[in-house]
């Protein structure tokens, strides 16, 4: 068993092992402990360390040498040390650099979250309403870019990219051949496809979990619905690639399954599957298995009340009892007065309480 370092965190103190980074210590201790990040993710190899949102102060290195860092450090890629001190949220610096981080993200990234497909779990948009300002000093044009389709099933918008290369991994990482990556560089840089080939691999579909803004959308679903108006749930089916875990989220209204995806944890990562994979899915699953009848419905998905998916999303309600037969010991109401015999207005063979059936304008005198 490795040494265990003690490791205090906005004056919260938690034991982790040898080799863990600060960040993944913070989401032991969880809540607004954790620092936001969007290009660390815990499932990719080499993410982190791209877009310095996890930013934090460590004010105390370690028990042998107590020196406080000189500058700010990135949490996802800074392990922690036996006696470590670090501020987050205490921290007036770290509270400035990440407002300054988000003024930086949003300064190329284009203001249209109420057409965006990604509005309502964006990772971008939560970051700039918690951490950002409410203007922008930013006085030149924006960069912008046209939409490309990567594949008949995937669209890029580069315009929203805000480079956390997390596409890139999954590709290099899940899939047998990386056809797209990170082409030029500096402001020039963008997401791209060697020599305009498209993205058909059976997993390429992950791209659009991983992305943290809505640069990556899925065209089955785009447009078609807003995901605070859908219903998540969880649900699964045997699939026949070895490597899906088949384990989902069905985004419903009603009967009618408009989106599948991975099924997610509190920090926005896929979840382990409960077989022992790895929570990617592939594209069969997620484009052509669109029928409620594809899948084993487990239930509602556990939304965090805060987030704009909760509302409308009522799980353990109860129906309001009837209060006349609560009252009366069970007995329904009786009809005391037929007024269809006298109202006229209905015609006189048609009786609208029988009806089993919303009543309909061929049942009225005109």
């Amino acid at each position: 068993m490795s040494d265990l370092f003690k490791v205090t965190i906005d004056n919260i103190t938690v034991e982790v092992p040898a080799g863990t980074t600060i960040l993944q210590a913070a989401r032991q201790i969880g809540g607004d402990v954790a620092p936001p990040a969007m290009c660390y993710y815990s499932k990719l190899q080499g993410s982190g360390g791209k877009c310095r949102t996890c930013l934090v102060e460590v004010s105390k290195g370690s028990e042998k040498d107590p020196r406080p860092m000189p500058k700010l450090v990135a949490s996802c890629r800074t392990t922690v040390m036996d006696g470590m001190e670090v501020k987050n949220i205490t921290s007036p610096k770290v509270q400035d650099a990440r407002a300054g981080v988000v003024e930086m993200l949003l300064i190329n990234h284009p203001l249209d979250c109420p057409i965006c497909d990604q509005a309502g779990e964006c990772h971008l948009q939560d970051l700039s309403y918690e951490h950002g300002k409410s203007g922008t000093r930013y006085e030149f044009q924006r960069r912008t870019f046209k939409k490309v389709d990567l594949g008949d099933k995937i669209q890029l918008h580069m315009t929203r990219c805000i480079l956390c290369y997390r596409c890139v991994f999954t590709a290099d990482q899940l899939t047998k051949e990386r056809e797209h990556g990170v082409l030029d560089r500096g402001d020039h840089a963008q997401i791209a496809t060697f020599i305009q080939k498209n993205l058909n691999n059976d997993f390429i579909g992950n791209v659009i979990d991983v992305c943290p803004v809505g640069a990556l959308t899925d065209k089955t679903f785009r447009f078609k619905n807003r995901v605070w108006f859908t219903k998540p749930v969880d649900a699964h089916r045997k699939c026949s690639n070895p490597d899906c875990c088949g384990e989902v989220q069905l985004w419903m209204r009603g009967d009618e399954v408009f989106r599948v995806t991975a099924r997610k944890d509190e920090w926005g990562e896929i979840k382990e599957a409960s077989n022992g994979k790895t929570g990617w899915i592939c594209n069969e699953c997620r484009f052509d298995k669109k029928h409620i009848t594809d899948w084993v419905i487990e239930g509602p998905t556990k939304v965090n009340r805060h987030s704009v998916i909760s509302q409308g999303h009522y799980v353990g309600l109860e129906k309001p009892k009837e209060t006349f037969n609560a009252v009366m010991n069970g007995r329904y109401p009786k009809l005391l007065m037929d007024i269809h015999s006298v109202s006229e207005v209905n015609k006189p063979e048609i009786d609208l309480s029988l009806l089993n059936r919303p009543a309909h304008s061929t049942d009225f005198n005109q």
